[in-house]
């Protein structure tokens, strides 16, 4: 098929994690330091990505409809890519299943973007190239980032720990820490351009600098040194609980720019389901750490990732996963059923549980926290919160998060977005925690 020889403009859309959208904003400030101009719908583009994820079959089945649905046009010109974690799994079979693909860029090949674009367009000919391992020398400061007060920070990529039911080891390979005096250069370039959060992002944050002993900087070192950037407020994301630490909790609890928010899936609140999942740690010791993070940060809040309907699961271990979720009370929660993977070890198991039960556990699950939130904001009303603003909603009200990541509005000017303010909490809607400003 004739493609595009002279493209000028490009589209990227994202699926997935927090990583994907990073990787996103590298591909796009590099498509706009080639020349490219960044456009908002597919028809304006003459460069399609599409940045993937594969931790689902939902996710991968959205991205191959959209792909299928391009393919029927067939006087179309347009260069087309698939990156990210789908394009690992596939890796070249992609061509077959979607002849009119023209590159497939693994998530360890961000830098090689702009080579590929080029080899394809000028010879006409697909392309794929997937590293299964990571070399730390992406232009991060090349990020083109929408949003102007908050922004994602890459500090480790790929898992060393292999759950079962997860790509990730495939997809992202093993664990690499970026350079720290990398890391902290990018963030104080960011608050020089105003930016006054951060998000710190890896498959699994809390085992940075594990994987280079010459440095003896870890993960609660990186946050010391990010703290004294001048960086308002700092976040992570994701974290596996045998890797947080003491020190990581006393990190939270005396670094001001450190936010009182832990991701900290449990997963399944069964030890034989936990051990079958390869997650390392028994549900005693999960709920030992988090007794220790509430006695250190007794403010803080927690979030968590369950999935249901794991292989062999029964009723009496999903009865054990609903009390330990309803014990430790967590502010977010992200609830799953099981999906088979294909190219994870849990593939080979039977997925013997039928859709009708996963479901009407995943619906008690969701009952439960949408329980347990409502008490915690109902909790919140007139008390005073610190609010990142950034932006407005569509009724023109400020819009922002406090520090523990609950999502709040308010009336205020414009000069308040993009500052941080105090909200007193006078009711809630949902999700929504609505407010005051107080001086």
């Amino acid at each position: 098929m004739q493609k595009q020889k002279d493209p000028k403009t490009f589209f990227v859309r994202t699926y997935g994690c927090q990583m994907n959208e990073l990787d996103s904003e590298i591909m796009i400030g590099q498509l706009i330091k080639k020349g490219l101009t960044r456009v908002h719908t597919e028809e304006e583009g003459d460069i399609l990505i599409y940045n993937t994820c594969s931790i689902r079959d939902l996710a991968e089945r959205k991205v191959m409809g959209k792909l299928g649905v391009l393919g029927k046009d067939k006087s179309r010109l347009k260069i087309i890519g698939v990156t990210g974690c789908m394009a690992m799994a596939k890796k070249e079979s992609l061509f077959k299943k979607v002849p009119h693909l023209d590159f497939v860029l693994g998530t360890n090949n961000i830098s090689n973007l702009g080579a590929v674009l080029d080899e394809v367009i000028y010879t006409g000919k697909q392309k794929a190239v997937t590293d299964t391992s990571f070399e730390e020398d992406l232009d991060y400061l090349a990020a083109k980032r929408d949003n102007k007060y908050s922004a994602h920070v890459s500090i480790i990529r790929g898992c060393d720990k292999f759950c079962t039911y997860c790509v990730v080891p495939y997809t992202r390979g093993k664990e690499v820490s970026r350079p720290y005096n990398d890391i902290i250069e990018e963030v104080k370039q960011l608050v020089d351009q105003g930016y006054k959060e951060i998000t710190l992002l890896g498959q699994n944050v809390n085992s940075y600098g594990k994987d280079q002993k010459g440095w003896n900087i870890l993960f609660h070192d990186l946050l010391e040194k990010i703290d004294r950037t001048g960086i308002c407020r700092v976040r992570f994301l994701t974290s596996h609980p045998v890797d947080i630490t003491k020190d990581l909790m006393h990190a939270i609890r005396d670094l001001p720019s450190m936010c009182e928010f832990v991701h900290f899936p449990m997963q399944a609140g069964s030890d034989r389901i936990l051990k079958k999942m390869h997650r390392i740690y028994t549900l005693d010791q999960y709920l030992e750490k988090v007794a220790l993070l509430k006695e250190i940060v007794p403010n803080v809040a927690l979030g968590t990732d369950m999935i249901v309907g794991f292989p062999t699961e029964t009723d009496e271990e999903f009865e054990q996963t609903y009390t330990n979720m309803e014990k430790v009370n967590y502010a977010t929660a992200f609830l799953y059923t099981y999906s088979p993977r294909k190219g994870t070890p849990a593939f080979r198991f039977r997925d013997d549980i039928s859709d009708e039960i996963k479901n009407k556990r995943l619906q008690r699950l969701t009952l439960l926290h949408k329980a347990q939130t409502s008490e915690q904001r109902a909790d919140m009303i007139g008390q005073t919160y610190e609010v990142l603003f950034e932006g407005r909603n569509e009724k023109g009200e400020l819009k922002g998060r406090t520090r523990c990541w609950r999502k709040v509005i308010a009336p205020g000017g414009e000069s308040l977005i993009g500052a941080i303010g105090n909200v007193k909490i006078d009711s809630f809607l949902n999700e929504t925690l609505i407010g005051s400003l107080v001086n």
